[in-house]
């Protein structure tokens, strides 16, 4: 929401400081030292719980080989594992508060956590090597390589009666400094910087540097200043880049302004960049403070999830998604099996009916959270640092933006309860799209504070009403005989397969990734029980397809999205010039919506569905690929507002029937996820039991059979159960809900 909010927090509050130690380590937050008034620093921890808003003064053991640490300011305090590394910093030699004596540190603390809470205690490693010289305001970071498994913590620049630039390296396992050579232009020596790892890439923004690169410029009583210039280190290589020089000219706004002791964090792959001060006015005797938040998208976003069917009707798709953190919104596409129609002529000039990004395939550049046109965003190198456009190497998209880049309303269809059941199936990853490793800096507009609100979870409630509109749905053939042991394609973000089991027979259910709470899936079109008058089976005419033409295969775009959700009835046709692109290309612009045609969905018909993330980067990878069936008109829709409730020996279902077009509702049937051996050999094939057959649209589930039940941990724990509906056309969807345990 780029919102601000003052939470209400309680405990042993600590009190404000500055020039602290500060680690996250899950939901919870610890802070160690800093200055809480001038000349007197601090050497208290204290934890806060950030789930609870509590906070906890925490008192460690002290170390068997020496004082715990002194108070301090300045130091550097990293995390990894269940440990906390501290090292330097600046410390008062002087008792009185106000005759202030510094004195540089060099000390190096380790400081176990106990798990989820507390501590054990401070100690002193015994390390090799030569120790880095007394230093604060440096930086501290710890990676650890994919390939080689030995974490290394290094630490970078600071203040030493002079800034530092140098680089020092710790092997966490053996306790042993170096200095590692490194390549590149190493950045000007600086201190109340940040360093943050993305990946393989150390990030240096800002702090104080000297005055001028001439000169003495480590000279205690040189000129420094607050610089905006950006660096990284690739970590693998030793090798620094740099991105934003300090002498280059920012006329326009795009970048954040020079700035020393802010804050950065990172989120996935993008950095955020709050706050900080611009040196020294002497005509104002005061400090110049930012306020402006900032984040750095490093690369294109990763590829979300297959897309997973919520709910189908004779002609929409609601459909959804994994989230990709920190993206702007997601480009979905559509592949028809049936020839699509080409457009030629003018186009149309109907506007999209999805929430659309942008009309370049760029973020919308933004003053205020209110939208302004579309721009794409300009393309800046490092190769003429002396051209006020050519700023950053390859190809660093920079802009400014509000957090809000997708404009227009999403259409949201109330969708019929008639679904039939068809597949999805895996395919490589189709981008269409250059990669690149170009960051893209960007300004974020945020509300102002709001207090915080409660969020509750479902978990064991003894009363639990699900919605089917948040949940998942496949559909079947219902041209598609089932037999014993067939395998039925379909698709459910509930199900990583799944078997239908009934006495004796099995039916199989090949789907992918877990998403909602409840899901949509039919469990067959007939279950063999070894009664041939208890068959499940539908009959419908089949709906001819005529043949596809090499050029109909391509992909066309639906829209993009800003959420990871959407209603899909129609999809956009190109100029009938431009169809001879089979998909999107390198280089290639999302197009103008508002000037194409649209096609709407039809009954019966297999659609084949991808989407792709978007940042400040540009477009990322496409998911695998899912494919799904509108419904053929007739069947019953899924049982809705299903209830759990939990007494001692037994749990009680009961749901809302559904809209039935053809005749009457015949029976309902739910199921049982069990365990099982083919579980056990394929674990993303769940097996279903039915325990319920009956004209009533409510359920005992006996302790007998819940002992059988299969926990599926494809997201939360839960308990899997299936209800369908039959009319005189045969089976409709199922309504799936995961119990959470």
């Amino acid at each position: 929401t780029n919102q601000w909010f003052l939470p209400a927090v309680r405990g042993d509050i600590p009190p404000g400081c500055a020039a602290h130690g500060f680690v996250c380590d899950g939901t919870r937050i610890l802070v160690f030292g800093g200055m809480v008034e001038y000349g007197r620093y601090s050497n208290d921890l204290y934890e806060l719980q950030a789930s609870r808003w509590l906070w906890k003064k925490v008192k460690p053991q002290a170390p068997s080989n020496g004082s715990p640490p002194c108070p301090r300011l300045g130091h550097s305090f990293s995390l990894y594992g269940n440990k906390c590394y501290l090292f330097g910093g600046l410390a008062n030699e002087s008792e009185d508060s106000n005759n202030n004596v510094p004195r540089y540190l060099n000390d190096f603390y380790e400081l176990e956590l106990q798990h989820g809470s507390g501590v054990v205690g401070w100690s002193i490693p015994v390390t090799k090597g030569i120790l880095p010289s007394p230093r604060e305001s440096h930086t501290a970071i710890v990676y650890c390589r994919k390939d080689v498994g030995s974490p290394k913590m290094y630490i970078f620049g600071g203040m030493c009666g002079c800034r530092l630039n140098d680089l020092w390296e710790l092997d966490i396992e053996t306790m042993t400094w170096s200095r590692p050579e490194t390549k590149g232009t190493v950045p000007l020596p600086r201190s109340l910087h940040t360093a943050n790892v993305i990946g393989n890439k150390m990030y240096v923004f800002g702090g104080w540097v000297p005055q001028s690169t001439a000169g003495e410029i480590s000279a205690p009583d040189g000129e420094w200043k607050c610089t905006g210039s950006f660096s990284y280190l690739n970590l693998d290589t030793t090798e620094w880049i740099g991105l934003i020089s300090d002498c280059q000219e920012d006329k326009s706004n795009l970048l954040p302004g020079p700035r020393a002791g802010h804050c950065a964090v990172a989120v996935g792959t993008r950095l955020y960049i709050w706050s900080g001060r611009d040196g020294y006015r002497k005509a104002w005797n005061n400090q110049v403070c930012c306020k402006d938040l900032w984040y750095l998208d490093t690369e294109r976003p990763q590829a979300p999830s297959q897309v997973q069917l919520i709910r189908a009707t004779t002609n929409s798709f609601q459909l959804k998604w994994d989230e990709v953190p920190t993206v702007e919104g997601y480009l979905l596409q559509l592949h028809a099996d049936s020839p699509v129609p080409t457009v030629a002529g003018i186009p149309g000039t109907g506007i999209p009916e999805t929430s659309v990004l942008s009309s370049q395939g760029g973020c919308s550049l933004h003053q205020s959270p209110q939208s302004l046109p579309s721009v794409p965003y300009p393309e800046m190198k490092m190769d003429h640092p002396s051209q006020a456009n050519n700023l950053i190497p390859n190809n660093v998209q920079v802009a400014l933006s509000s957090s809000s880049k997708v404009e227009g309303k999403e259409k949201v269809a109330a969708p019929e309860n008639k679904v039939t059941q068809e597949t999805m199936k895996n395919h490589a990853d189709a981008t269409g799209f250059k990669e690149s490793n170009a960051p893209s800096i960007l300004p974020v507009c945020t509300s102002s504070a709001q207090t915080s609100a409660n969020v509750g979870e479902l978990h064991d409630l003894d009363k639990q009403s699900v919605n089917p509109d948040a949940s998942v749905s496949s559909t079947v053939s219902s041209t598609q005989t089932m037999v014993t042991q067939q395998a039925v394609k379909t698709e459910s973000s509930s199900t990583n397969g799944a078997v239908v089991k009934d006495e004796t027979s099995l039916t199989t259910f090949n789907s992918k990734s877990e998403a909602a709470e409840t899901a949509y899936v039919m469990p067959s079109t007939r279950v063999s029980t070894g009664q041939t008058n208890d068959s499940h089976s539908s009959r419908a005419p089949q709906r001819p397809l005529a043949p596809v033409k090499a050029r109909d295969r391509r992909w066309y775009d639906v829209g993009i999205f800003k959420n990871n959700s959407a209603v899909v009835s129609q999809f956009y046709l190109l100029p009938e010039e431009t169809m001879n692109i089979n998909s999107k290309t390198e280089g290639a612009d999302v197009p103008d919506y508002r000037l194409l045609k649209k096609q709407d969905l039809f009954p019966g018909t297999v659609y084949r569905f991808r989407v792709a993330a978007i940042n400040g980067c540009g477009i990322g990878p496409f998911s695998k690929i899912s494919e799904f069936k509108t419904c053929i008109p007739g069947f019953p829709g899924a049982p809705s507002t299903v209830k759990i409730t939990k007494s001692v020996d037994c749990i009680h279902l009961s749901w809302e029937p559904p809209a039935s077009p053809s005749g009457n509702i015949l029976e309902y049937s739910a199921y049982l996820a069990i365990r099982s051996t083919q579980l056990q050999e394929n674990p993303s094939q769940l097996v279903f039991m039915r325990i319920y057959c009956g004209l009533k649209t409510s359920c005992i589930v006996t302790a007998a059979q819940l002992s059988n039940a299969h926990v599926d941990y494809t997201s939360r724990p839960a308990i899997v159960f299936r209800i369908s509906a039959k009319n005189e056309r045969g089976y409709g969807p199922a309504t799936q809900v995961r119990w959470l345990q």
